[in-house]
Parts: C-alpha cells; structure tokens; sequence
C-alpha cells in the first residue's frame, strides 16, 4: 500500500513539517478546532493519531483527516459514513484516484479495504459525493469495471453523464444494455456524444424515439451512423428542425439523402448542401434541379399578403415591458396565459427570458427542437408551475398532446433537478455553437 500512496500522491515528495509524537499528542488534546487541523492536514502525522481525530467532532478536522494522503484506511472507512457530505465528498475526490489499482477480488488487505471504501462512496445518498467520484473515474482506462457500470447507472445524470460520454472501460455491450433499459432522461443523450461511437450503438438511437439523443447523435460527426439509419431519420426529419442543420453537416451523405433534404430545409441549409464538396457530379445536378424546382414552385402560388415587419427594436422593447412586469409583481404565469390566449407569442418568451434569465436565443433553441424535456427546463428554470410547461408545449413548441410530459402526481416537475439543469445547459451549448444564425427577431 506505501507503493501504491506514493505513485498516487508522491508522498515522498511531501515537504510538510514534522511534527513530534508529543507534540501532537498535546495538540489533539486541545480545545481549539485550529489546534487539532494543524495535525489532522501534516502528513508525516502518525497513522493512530490520524485514527484517532477521524472521530473529531468538529468537521473541518475531518475534512482535513480526510483530504490527508497519509490517513490510514481504517480512518477512511470511518469517513466514508461521516455525517457532513463535505467529508465524505474530500474523502471520495482522495479515494478515487486509487481507482486503477483496486480490483473488488483484491487479496491485500489495505487494497481490499480502500475499494470498500470507494464501493461506500458510489452508494452514497448525496449526489455531490457520487458526481466526485465519477468525475474522476470518467477518463480512467483502468476504472474497475464493476464501479463504472453502477455509475453508468445512477438514477442521477449528473452522475451518471460523465461516465456514459467519456469512460472507455464501457463496452458497445454495455451501452446497448443502458440505452434499451429505457435510461434516465438524458443517458441517451450522453451516450450519443461519445467519440467514435459504435454503429450498433447509433443504430439503436437512431432509431430511437428520443428526439434530443438523435439531435446530439446527429451533431456528432465522429458517430459512426450506418446509411440506412441516417436514410431513415431523414424521412422522420421534416417535423424536427433541430435536425436539419446536423443532417446537412454529415459526413458521407447518400445521394437519396441530399435529394430528399433539399425537398424540406430552409434557404441557407440549401446553400449548405450546394457547398459540400464531397458530391457526386450527379447528385449536384439533380440538387440544383430540386432547387430550381421549390423556386419555381414558389413562384406560382399567390403571393401571400404579407405581415406588416416588427418593428427592429420589438425584442427590445418586449424585454422592457416584461422587465416592468416583473417590476411591478404582474410577469406571472396568470398574466403569461393571458397573452397566450390573446395571441402575443412574443410577449411570452420575452416574460420566460426574464424570469428564466436565459437568452432568447437559447428559448428559441428549445422551442424549434419541439423538445419537451426542454420546454419543462425552460418553465422549471424560470420558476412557473410544470401545469404551464404543458401549455408551452402544446402552444409554443406545438407537441401533440401524446408527446408532452406531465406533471407528477402531486403537480411537480417529472425531470430531477440536474436532469432539468442539464436540459438547460444542452440547449445553452447548442445556441452559443450556432451563434450567428437563427431568428433574427429574437436576437
């Protein structure tokens, strides 16, 4: 185990002072908290004193007993139930870099007995505790296997995100397993992410009825994505805009593919496609033979009358009012029915920009991609009732009602806390990667 502390952490590097047996003995003994510290953070204390203070009753001697590297095991084990979370979180960040060196059949004892520890740590009730663990396991080729997999699992995506997008140490198997066990909201999502995914993997999200996992499968431009299932979302892909872009942007496009995607994306994807340089000179003709065609098209329909132009400065002038709503205690979700109803769109997403404090881009992001779980982000964000994310969805990001998600039972959000936080940081990520496009209205 000294081998093992001194690879980890080069103890042997250490230039703390030494501090005497008596002396720490008298130290221990004292009434002040400050005393105590000095001994539980010096490396070169001895392990029975380390022991001992791991029993300390005021915390900041335990969450310097639990940061030291030189602590003994048996102290760790102690921490690993400690009543403050921030122990037990010092504790788990420590704990985790042993990872590559732990094996839960470990025949050493001292080994045996750290991995125990760390099995106590991944089952902890706070998510903070468990979140530290995975954040240092994520990248680890050498993770023990049996961790990673009851990480890939947590109930909390938090948790579970990192080690789904990065951990190398799970198999096409185990994500397969994962994304066909109807994951937490935004597994797939992660999974999706990964560099170099696997076909087999990307098969089954493609085909998939998780609209935001397809979003982020397309956007990835190392997922290896067989021709057929990308043949496939691109017959679905008409009713979700959020695709168009990354369709267009794909690697290795079919022929068919290119043909059907300029039958339905906007204007500037047609001028997307028309740039690839990886066309085949027949395809290219055909492309801008569909393209002469929509023109053409266009041209002999009535000419709509067309809407009188907002005015330049309305978004402006929008999130002013809906400031001196706010103001005045009248941005409620009453108020922001009422503007619904009277057929004032823009008022609303000005409303849900300030009490969410997101952009209106990033709405505008939510609301295009028909995204439930992003509709349900967006209203939980801006501290409105989940009733109102049933109305947005339905109105705003026109969901059929068999789409949209409901509230729980006793009217709450049906998302955790940091899957809701996560929906708002996808859709965030997502604007801030497409800034310079989108609705220029609701810059």
């Amino acid at each position: 185990m000294k081998g093992l502390l001194q690879r980890v952490f080069n103890i042997g590097k250490l230039v703390a002072p030494v501090i005497g047996y008596e002396e720490s003995k008298q130290l221990v003994q004292s009434r002040a908290p400050s005393d105590r510290r000095k001994v539980a953070e010096n490396h070169h204390a001895q392990p029975e004193i380390l022991y001992f203070l791991a029993n300390d009753p005021d915390a900041g001697v335990r969450v310097a007993i639990a940061r030291n590297q030189a602590t003994p095991i048996q102290a760790d084990l102690i921490l690993a139930g400690d009543a403050q979370e921030i122990v037990r979180a010092d504790l788990a960040a420590k704990i985790a870099r042993f990872a590559p060196d732990l094996r839960p059949d470990e025949t050493d004892k001292l080994k045996a007995m750290t991995y125990q520890v760390l099995e106590t740590l991944i089952q902890d009730q706070a998510v903070r505790v468990r979140r530290v663990v995975a954040e240092t396991l994520k990248d680890m080729k050498t993770a023990p296997p049996g961790l990673i997999q009851r990480l890939a699992r947590d109930p909390e995506l938090s948790v579970a995100g990192p080690v789904l997008q990065y951990s190398p140490v799970l198999t096409d198997e185990d994500l397969l397993d994962i994304v066909r066990q109807l994951p937490i909201p935004g597994a797939a999502v992660a999974i999706a992410r990964r560099k170099r995914l696997g076909p087999a993997v990307a098969d089954e999200i493609g085909n998939g009825q998780d609209v935001d996992a397809i979003t982020a499968l397309l956007s990835n431009s190392s997922a290896q994505i067989r021709e057929e299932t990308l043949d496939r979302l691109v017959e679905r892909a008409p009713q979700y805009p959020a695709w168009h872009r990354p369709l267009v942007d794909r690697p290795k496009l079919s022929g068919e593919a290119v043909r059907k995607l300029a039958r339905f994306v906007a204007q500037d994807l047609i001028g997307r496609l028309q740039a690839r340089t990886d066309l085949l000179p027949a395809t290219i003709a055909e492309l801008q033979q569909i393209v002469l065609q929509r023109l053409e098209g266009d041209s002999d329909e009535a000419p709509p009358v067309p809407a009188a132009p907002p005015p330049a400065d309305a978004p402006a002038k929008l999130l002013v009012e809906a400031r001196r709503l706010k103001a005045e205690g009248k941005l409620t979700e009453e108020m922001l029915i009422d503007a619904l109803v009277g057929g004032r769109p823009a008022l609303v997403l000005a409303g849900l920009s300030v009490l969410s404090g997101l952009p209106l881009v990033v709405i505008e992001k939510i609301l295009t991609a028909h995204s439930a779980k992003g509709v349900t982000a967006l209203i939980w964000k801006a501290k409105l009732p989940m009733r109102f994310a049933v109305r947005v969805q339905t109105v705003l990001a026109r969901l059929p009602a068999v789409q949209t998600l409901k509230p729980r039972i006793d009217g709450g959000f049906p998302l955790s806390e940091e899957a809701l936080e996560w929906q708002i940081g996808f859709f965030t990520d997502m604007a801030a990667e497409s800034a310079g496009g989108g609705s220029a209205s609701l810059r």
